[in-house]
């Protein structure tokens, strides 16, 4: 699987044979080309990746069917930089090099931007059911600050599509089928309806039982594209779009760590571990008989079973539209689009249940000039408008709290943008790029929290009502019943006899936020030779500030990243050796710090605080190497120093000490937390990714046996800070052996995934009235068969 371990991911040519997918390639792509180049278009402008001044890794779309890419989560494995987690149902955290999201909801927006098609896409819930038929996927690291959307802190991920072709009339189908019945069925139809119009199909059906043993971490989903292409003129080409994808089955899961057992007398923790492996989900009976064990000190009881009516029930829509006009000075690119998604899920990976039902649903139109060279000046030119509205309802049911949000959110934001290109020489250019961007958000919300609080101690001040019924999984306060008698707003019931309390707390944000950021891009590049690029570059991004429905933290401020980057790129020994080396220093402040803590009320909400500053700097090296027309080495290592000089916030104290490894002190009733001095959050020091693979000739057959493998040190995957949270470092080895004929029409070919098999630790979140740790882990070793087809 070269696609899982190539330096720099770019496609190649060996034997004949290239990974770029349906990729224009600049290069002839004869055995005697060495390797091939791919075009991207990360400067929205058509060069050579191995041309183009900026951190980029590309993946053809072949890389991605050999490495069984199906979803966002699962790009991590093939991108170095990237770390992607699982945060349950249909939530997904990005981060690259130790920058990205800690929370993800309907008010607060990614740090990474993930653009589809051309197309912003605000919600990381929203990015599933895309990751077929497609040319390539670009990851650019680094703050985006002049050319793309909104809020690339961290960096952009481009998810592009394969595009109608005039005049041609073909299809392709694959099919795959491995262990846990996993079945992957793609297919494509691409139809020359004239001489000035083309039509493209495809889909995509995903089957998969779970990777955990009460059936969760499974995959369901099924997804359709049409594209319709009319190109009148010369000068002008539209291209209309839309897609369609449902993700259904039971999502994400996780496993019971362990416990944190509090010494009530000292305020110490202990933490216990479960003995459940790492494939017990905890829905399974084994999990669900420990639960029983996890004390609640909020109701002073026991934990219930774990209610095990989780499903995803998930539908995303897009139409968008692509305009190019070529003009005497230069090409018009208009993008209009429309993005809808509508949520319907129950998730238990926390230990608690999570149920959202949310719409969201974007516009958003581009439009830009690339002007024609004037004198020794390239530029672009380019405005964009988005706008977005949130409607949720979520049930956060913890047993002795449940938490009920009903909000709406909107954002409005415009940017006008450019970048100048001077051509001093022929081998040397100085880049300027310069965005503002306008943002006004709005936010009303109202959260309710019930709390069954027990008020009895046994004789070591323990709480103790034993016989206090917990809370059921409800969508609203209305559903509640006896013995839950909801108090009015501040007060509280009592349960019964059983010595417990329920009280009712609430909070109102209605809201709003204005912000106008200014950032901008400087760069230079060199031709060191025909085949050599030397570039450097000092970028600033931001994302903007967002809302929490959490007494005291209802609103937080814009973070800010500044970048520098130095780097070569290198095509040696007539082209079969290519060696980039990248060197860089990121500056973060104000950065936003979601969590799951005690609110200005005394009561557990999850909120973001601007509270973090980080400097991350490292070095990246990637070399591909043919020795042969039909043999292909690759290498890449990335290594990463990130340190937090900042990370402090407050809280008010609570019934318990707060449950993390950094440094707490107590003053006047409030807790202060301390975190600086820890690595940042998702970032291993060491990330090695290598790879080989050879094709032999056998009479017209060629058989292709590839192996790659991956290497991450250990990192934190929770900003707790815990030790239980500092995941370890691993090898991951993957493996695979295909035959097709000469002229590629059809191809076969076995795999086997994760040959060590170990389940890696991605997430670790905390479940805080339990205080028990779950573990997020990645896929155990698979293995299957795969067949493919083109006509």
């Amino acid at each position: 699987m070269l696609g899982t371990a190539i330096a720099l991911l770019l496609p190649v040519t060996v034997a004949a044979q290239t990974d770029t997918g349906d990729s224009t390639q600049t290069e002839a792509t004869s055995t005697n080309a060495g390797l091939a180049e791919i075009v991207v278009t990360a400067q929205r402008r058509e060069e050579s990746a191995q041309r183009a001044g900026v951190a980029i890794d590309v993946v053809g779309g072949n890389s991605l069917v050999d490495a069984g890419i199906s979803q966002p989560s699962d790009l991590g494995q093939i991108v170095p930089a990237l770390n992607v987690q699982e945060a349950g149902g249909a939530n997904k955290t990005f981060f690259l090099r130790g920058v990205g999201n800690f929370t993800v909801n309907g008010y607060s927006d990614p740090a990474i931007a993930v653009n589809y098609d051309g197309v912003y896409i605000a919600r990381p819930t929203s990015t599933s059911g895309l990751f077929y038929d497609l040319e390539r996927i670009e990851v650019l690291k680094g703050p985006q600050g002049t050319l793309y959307g909104r809020n690339a802190t961290a960096g952009a991920i481009n998810i592009i599509p394969a595009k109608p072709k005039i005049g041609e009339n073909s299809g392709s189908a694959t099919l795959s089928y491995g262990n846990y019945n996993a079945l992957n069925a793609q297919a494509s139809l691409n139809l020359g309806l004239s001489d000035n119009a083309a039509f493209r199909i495809a889909g995509n059906v995903i089957d998969r039982d779970g990777y955990l043993s009460d059936g969760t971490n499974d995959e369901k989903m099924q997804a359709v594209r049409a594209q319709l292409l009319f190109q009148p003129t010369p000068e002008l080409n539209v291209r209309f779009a839309g897609d369609y994808s449902h993700v259904g089955g039971a999502g994400s899961g996780s496993s019971y760590a362990g416990q944190y057992a509090l010494d009530f007398s000292t305020g110490a923790y202990n933490f216990v571990p479960s003995g459940l492996d790492l494939k017990t989900g905890l829905f399974d009976p084994a999990s669900q008989e420990y639960r029983k064990t996890i004390f609640l000190g909020l109701s002073g009881r026991n934990a219930d079973v774990l209610d095990d009516d989780i499903y995803q029930d998930n539908d995303s829509y897009g139409l968008n539209a692509e305009v190019n006009l070529e003009t005497g000075i230069g090409t018009f690119t208009v993008i209009p689009a429309w993005r809808k998604t509508k949520l319907d899920y129950k998730f238990g990976t926390p230990a608690f249940i999570g149920w959202i039902q949310e719409e969201d649903e974007q516009f958003s139109l581009e439009a830009r000039l690339n002007g024609n060279p004037v004198g020794m000046f390239d530029y672009i030119l380019g405005a964009f408008y988005f706008d977005e509205t949130n409607d949720g309802n979520y049930t956060f049911a913890q047993q002795a709290l449940n938490t009920y949000q009903e909000f709406n959110a909107k954002t409005k934001s415009w940017a006008v943008f450019g970048r100048l290109t001077a051509n001093l020489t022929d081998r040397f250019r100085l880049i300027g790029g310069l965005r503002y961007t306008k943002d006004r958000k709005s936010f009303d919300g109202v959260a309710d929290v019930v709390l069954d609080i027990c008020t009895q101690r046994n004789a070591y001040g323990v709480p103790n009502c034993p016989d206090v019924p917990l809370l059921p999984v409800t969508d609203s306060l209305d559903e509640l019943q006896a013995p839950f008698i909801v108090p009015p707003v501040g007060q509280a019931r009592p349960i019964g006899t059983t010595g417990a309390i329920l009280s009712r707390v609430q909070t109102r944000v209605d809201s709003s936020l204005k912000a106008g950021e200014v950032t901008w891009r400087l760069a230079a590049e060199y031709d060191l030779a025909a085949r050599s690029l030397l570039y450097a570059s000092v970028e600033r991004g931001y994302r903007s500030g967002g809302f929490s429905l959490a007494a005291g933290y209802e609103t937080f401020a814009p973070e800010y990243i500044t970048a520098y980057t130095i780097g070569v790129k290198n095509r040696l020994l007539n082209n079969r050796l290519q060696l980039n080396v990248e060197a860089f220093w990121w500056d973060y402040k104000d950065q936003q710090i979601g969590r799951i803590g005690i609110d200005a009320n005394g009561n557990q909400g999850q909120f973001s605080q601007n509270v973090g500053q980080s400097s991350i700097k490292g070095v990246e090296a990637g070399a591909q190497f043919q020795p042969t027309q039909n043999t292909l080495l690759a290498a890449n290592v990335q290594y990463v120093d990130s340190k937090y000089d900042s990370f402090v916030y407050t809280e008010p104290v609570g019934q318990t000490p707060p449950l993390n490894g950094c440094a707490n002190s107590i003053a006047n009733g409030t807790v202060t937390v301390d975190c600086s001095g820890f690595p940042a959050f998702n970032a291993p020091k060491w990330t090695i990714n290598l790879s080989a693979q050879h094709t032999f000739a056998i009479g017209s057959l060629m058989m292709t046996p590839s192996v790659d493998t991956q290497f991450r040190s250990k990192r934190y995957v929770q900003a707790e800070f815990l030790p239980e949270q500092l995941a370890g470092s691993y090898w991951q080895s993957n493996a695979q052996l295909a035959f097709s004929r000469d002229n590629a029409k059809w191809e076969l070919a076995a795999y086997v995934r994760n040959i060590e098999g170990n389940r890696q630790v991605g997430n670790a979140p905390i479940y805080g009235l339990g205080s028990s740790l779950q573990y997020v882990s990645s896929a155990p070793r698979t293995y299957g068969v795969r067949a493919s087809v083109k006509f």
